[in-house]
């Protein structure tokens, strides 16, 4: 199977759960912190490309949440300065497989990758985030391991 490079948020619910859909379809994952990888224009950008700009971003960023960010707003330059200045706006999991690339977990990369695992099943690819009725740990918690999930 493919060697699959997962851009995460470390102790997000809904990308772990991604990440054992894809080692269940046999893929070898190699995770990456979203927060703290050396992002540049230019190569996030290729995470994007055919995407409209306010789909890069994370809808459920403490930005975007609160209306002081609105992804429709922003042209794609605008965007990616603002992401690799702040990785939280950043749509997650960002995938890298064999020179292909994609933002989210719903696209025909991903669909190519599990899709097959899915077959007979109702359940969709997780998207989101996982905790309904509590807001994610900050990424400073995160990062210095008082959070793990």
């Amino acid at each position: 199977m493919a060697k699959v490079v997962f851009y995460e948020k470390p102790g997000c619910g809904t990308n772990a759960r991604q990440k054992r859909l894809l080692e269940a379809a046999g893929h070898a994952v190699e995770a990456r912190s979203l927060l703290t990888e050396p992002w540049t224009v230019e190569r996030l950008e290729a995470f994007f490309r055919g995407l409209p700009v306010p789909s890069w971003f994370n809808p459920a960023a403490p930005g975007i949440k609160s209306g002081a960010v609105d992804p429709r707003t922003f042209s794609g330059p605008q965007a990616l300065a603002l992401m690799v200045e702040e990785p939280l706006f950043i749509r997650r999991p960002l995938i890298e497989v064999e020179g292909a690339r994609c933002a989210g977990f719903d696209g025909p990369l991903v669909q190519g990758l599990v899709g097959h695992s899915l077959t007979g099943q109702t359940a969709e690819l997780p998207q989101g985030c996982s905790h309904r009725h509590a807001p994610c740990p900050a990424p400073a918690a995160v990062l210095a391991g008082e959070v793990t999930s």
